[in-house]
């Protein structure tokens, strides 16, 4: 459990709830980062079944490169859920994980699993790779992400709406980049690369509303030059999910996806968790069903549910 923010303060609710469904569980917040990842592990080793996120993006994906590292190294694995008390919860979204304390709770409950894909990046600061469960985000949405981190007095989609809108006075120069995806190349300016496992970023803008995180592929949205007078025309295409008739918009699908910035800097982030800020070559590859996850049975679909 995140120890920062909604997480600590959600430990009694969420005390309540597990008694009620008659589930037994170990609760241990989070001390500083990465510290989530090094829990995962020690529960892994220690036999727990079931490791539980109880935050945000941030703390799923902590606890996505514990399971990893520990089925890296032959360990035995357990299944992954999430309790969604976070800012974006995006990650829960793409794995079908309602929002909330309480119907998050239901979920574990009924115990229902299935396998997801795992992707790995490697580049900025982390050249050895970090794993990530929902998505990539190269250039304007990776500020965004910054923006709205940086935000105390609003949440949720609205923090990043804002940051958004500040976002377009902050990052509006396309940088040259390189994108390389399977067998294909494309060279261009662009204002956006996202590498999607999940459906979602930012808590309401729909970067890949068609992916499927079990089907062994990225889904890849590259947004080419764009003014600063489009953006937010466009921003608005991502929030209902159309942007793939844009014709500035790029729609794509691989397993393997390399950027390089040809001209300019690479800011990017992973599942909110920020990469570089200036990098200049980030290097992708889709890892097919490698984890299981708690979640809502597939006929329980929270298709455009927003923060």
């Amino acid at each position: 459990m995140s120890g920062r923010g909604a997480g600590a303060a959600t430990e009694p609710e969420i005390e309540q709830l597990l008694i009620k469904h008659s589930l037994n569980f170990d609760i241990v917040l989070t001390e500083y980062p990465w510290h989530a990842v090094e829990l995962t592990r020690q529960a892994v080793e220690d036999g727990y079944d079931v490791i539980v996120a109880v935050g945000g993006d941030g703390t799923a994906n902590e606890v996505i490169n514990g399971l990893m590292l520990s089925k890296k190294n032959g360990d035995k694995t357990a299944a992954m859920g999430v309790l969604s008390v976070g800012r974006g919860n995006d990650f829960a979204y793409g794995m079908n994980i309602p929002n909330g304390i309480e119907s998050g709770c239901q979920v574990l409950a009924q115990g229902y699993r299935r396998m997801f894909d795992v992707g790995i990046v490697k580049g900025g600061l982390y050249p050895q790779g970090r794993y990530f469960g929902n998505g990539v985000g190269i250039g304007f949405d990776a500020v965004v992400g910054f923006v709205a981190a940086k935000m105390t007095k609003v949440s949720g989609f609205l923090s990043y709406i804002l940051a958004a809108l500040k976002t377009i006075f902050l990052y509006y120069k396309a940088p040259f980049v390189q994108v390389d995806y399977d067998q294909k190349t494309l060279t261009q300016p662009s204002l956006m690369v996202s590498i999607m496992n999940g459906r979602r970023l930012g808590g309401g803008f729909y970067m890949a509303p068609m992916a499927d995180a079990g089907d062994g592929l990225f889904d890849i949205c590259i947004a080419g030059e764009i003014s600063r007078l489009k953006i937010f025309s466009v921003m608005f295409r991502f929030m209902k999910g159309t942007q793939a008739t844009h014709p500035a918009i790029k729609m794509d699908r691989a397993r393997h996806v390399t950027v390089t910035a040809m001209q300019g800097k690479l800011p990017a982030h992973a599942d909110g968790e920020t990469l570089c800020v200036d990098g200049t070559r980030l290097e992708l590859e889709i890892l097919p069903l490698q984890l299981e996850i708690i979640c809502q049975l597939p006929q329980e679909s929270i298709i455009g549910e927003t923060v």
